[in-house]
């Protein structure tokens, strides 16, 4: 396939809705997303569940209405982080982002309310109700939601903490994101002193020069000390509502609801990172080798990514855009044309800019059946995976588009195997295709930094968080604590492998501070080896793989991950044993490194 376009780096929104923050459009579609919600209120409250053989066709009716209004309210809520990602001092973009979280809530306490009625249904009664004919495409959504909700507090204490939630919890990611917004960060370059968002600086740290590296990341840890009481603040608050909130229902482990969320055994979770342990000392030796290149004894936690050869090689958007297409289309083509129509339709927002939040996001709109990708594109190795990585995402959504709305629900853990993959298609063809020696050894390289990060990155991030928790049932962690756990927390993830390590780290990533998802950590590196099984089982597979790989994302929304991987991929995710044959195939990739 030929890609010779050249694509922009801004995305269109007016074609969803016209006007920006300030689209009548967009406000005249809230108001139709708030009247359903309103009508699906009504018909959850008239709904009795103890006539439930005479009141099926009404139960059907509020599943129907549901679906419309979830679509609908995903469509909102993608728009709003559209309009506040790309403009960090749009006001009437943080108005609208209070709206989406009101509305949230709203929707939270309407579904409580029905939860807890399907959870009153006798249990004999109750499998009448999932072989209906009309929802018996729902069964498992509905039947997850009904033993979740006999875990939870009434109805009445439940739809209270989701209105109490809106500004004693969100409010706080809220507060951080607007402190992020506008932050800037002072860097030395040519003899003169220029401001950039956090996010521009951030893309400075690949840099090859060691000194200017150190001098970046300096900079860049000085804006997050300067702001540290008040992170310190949003995340003790945070996890406090949390903690609360789980004491009333009566649980005691912080990991009981990230692991719902995510549809995951906790014997799942444990074997994944006991594998990941036990092959910590290969990426280690990836990490001393890269400090003798380096010229160093050992790295620093910014050294991490820098490059190997003075001259760090750049790819201009289009050419980055069409090293994806080009590498997609050789293992799915239909994966090839979805992008294709991405870069050409203006679904991704790439630019270069000031005002922007940092990070990247994929966000779908179910409504209009369209998806948009945000992120920061300087040119870097980096960002072309960052943006392979995205377009993993919006290709997700994109075949499951024609699945009843219920079933779009799928988990973060398999919403990243999804962009991992995408990844590692780019990642895995580009090493293949290297025209030389020095050429493959970065590109190898590229590949297990992905490692480095999910194994080591990642799990500092899971260790930091589970501790924190286990300090902050105790009381509020003071700014110094908050350091030394996650010192503690990089040195035993990294193996105590580097010279130098980034306390700050609590604060500068914007995860820790998310309300919609509990521990957003562990479920990358779950998606990244889960990725690696399929990429494995995609090799061994004949040209009908691309159809089975499809049907494995269409299943995402409608299983638990261990019954998706046993009927995908036959394989056990509670034993060690797939975990371990993936990490197997990253280690070959630090070995073939070493060796060049």
């Amino acid at each position: 396939m030929q890609y010779t376009r050249e694509y922009e780096k801004t995305w269109d929104l007016d074609v969803i809705f016209p006007g920006g923050s300030d689209s009548n459009e967009f406000q005249t579609y809230l108001e139709d997303v708030q009247s359903r919600m309103e009508e699906l209120s009504t018909s959850v409250q008239d709904f009795d569940p103890n006539d439930i053989e005479n009141n099926m066709s009404t139960l059907s009716n509020i599943v129907t209405q549901l679906e419309t209004a979830m679509k609908k309210l995903r469509e909102s809520f993608a728009f709003i982080s559209c309009l506040s990602a790309q403009n960090v001092k749009d006001a009437n973009a943080k108005l609208l982002v209070g709206k989406r979280t009101a509305l949230g809530a709203k929707m939270g306490g309407i579904r409580t309310v029905l939860n807890q009625k399907l959870a009153s249904i006798p249990d004999e009664a109750w499998k009448n109700v999932l072989q209906h004919d009309s929802l018996q495409e729902v069964s498992f959504v509905l039947n997850e939601t009904r033993e979740a909700a006999k875990e939870l507090l009434t109805s009445e204490q439940e739809v209270l903490i989701n209105d109490l939630a809106v500004d004693g919890y969100h409010a706080w990611g809220q507060m951080y994101e607007t402190i992020v917004g506008n932050m800037s960060v002072d860097i030395e370059e040519d003899g003169e002193v220029k401001s950039y968002s956090v996010g521009q600086a951030a893309n400075k740290l690949s840099n090859p020069d060691p000194e200017f590296r150190k001098h970046v990341f300096q900079q860049i840890s000085k804006a997050w000390e300067s702001n540290a009481d008040l992170f310190s603040q949003t995340l003790n608050h945070l996890a406090g509502f949390r903690i609360q909130k789980y004491k009333h229902r009566g649980w005691d482990n912080v990991l009981k609801e990230p692991l719902s969320i995510n549809r995951m055994k906790q014997e799942t979770l444990d074997a994944m990172w006991n594998a990941i342990t036990n092959n910590k000392k290969h990426f280690v030796n990836y990490l001393n080798k890269k400090a003798e290149l380096l010229g160093k004894d050992k790295l620093s936690i910014y050294d991490i990514g820098a490059p190997l050869s003075n001259s760090v090689k750049t790819s201009s958007y289009t050419d980055g855009a069409n090293f994806i297409l080009k590498h997609f289309a050789e293992f799915s083509p239909k994966m090839a044309d979805f992008s294709k129509n991405a870069f050409e339709k203006r679904w991704i927002e790439a630019e270069d800019r000031a005002g922007k939040r940092p990070g990247g996001f994929c966000t779908s709109f179910p409504d209009s059946e369209q998806t948009r990708v945000f992120m920061t594109y300087s040119g870097t190795s980096s960002n072309i995976s960052t943006l392979a990585h995205e377009l993993g995402h919006a290709y997700h959504q994109h075949v499951m588009n024609d699945i009843h709305g219920l079933n779009q629900g799928y988990a973060m853990n398999v919403a990243e195997t999804a962009s991992t993959f995408a990844e590692m298609i780019v990642a895995d063809a580009s090493v293949k295709s290297a025209e030389s020696k020095e050429e493959k050894r970065e590109l190898l390289e590229d590949k297990v930094q992905r490692s480095i990060a999910f194994f080591m990155n990642i799990h500092a991030r899971f260790l930091f968080e589970t501790r924190f928790y286990e300090e902050r049932k105790q009381g509020m962690v003071s700014v110094n604590r908050l350091n030394e756990l996650m010192l503690e927390a990089q040195k035993e993830a990294y193996c105590d492998a580097l010279e130098e390590y980034d306390p700050n780290f609590w604060s500068s990533k914007l995860h820790f501070h998310i309300t919609g998802t509990p521990f957003y950590n562990f479920p990358y590196t779950f998606g990244y080896l889960f990725s690696l099984g399929i990429y494995a089982h995609a090799q061994k597979s004949d040209k009908s793989f691309e159809d089975d790989y499809i049907a494995l994302l269409r299943d995402t929304g409608r299983m638990d991950v261990e019954d998706l991987a046993k009927k995908h991929l036959n394989v056990d995710l509670t034993k060690p044993d797939f975990w371990e044959d993936a990490i197997a195939l990253c280690v070959k990739d630090v070995e073939e490194f070493i060796s060049l």
